[in-house]
């Protein structure tokens, strides 16, 4: 079946969890990564069971922390 990861059009197998697709992707740290699939964030309790389907969009969102370092300007 057909599905976007990323914005890219990518063939996986029937029925692929969040989890093996995050596998089969090699994404690192998964612990770390945020997966939204049709734009709804999935709890990260879900990633083993939820299954794909046809034309669904998936991104692995990856959260980095920052910002100012106390100096004005």
């Amino acid at each position: 079946m057909m599905i976007q990861v990323s914005g890219k059009k990518t063939e996986v197998e029937n029925g692929i969890t969040v989890m093996q697709l995050m596998e089969q992707q090699k994404v690192e740290t998964p612990q770390y990564v945020t997966v939204a699939v049709n734009n709804a964030f999935l709890p990260m309790d879900c990633y083993e069971c939820f299954s794909l389907k046809e034309g669904d969009a998936v991104e692995f969102l990856y959260f980095m922390g920052g910002g100012c370092d106390g100096a004005e300007q």
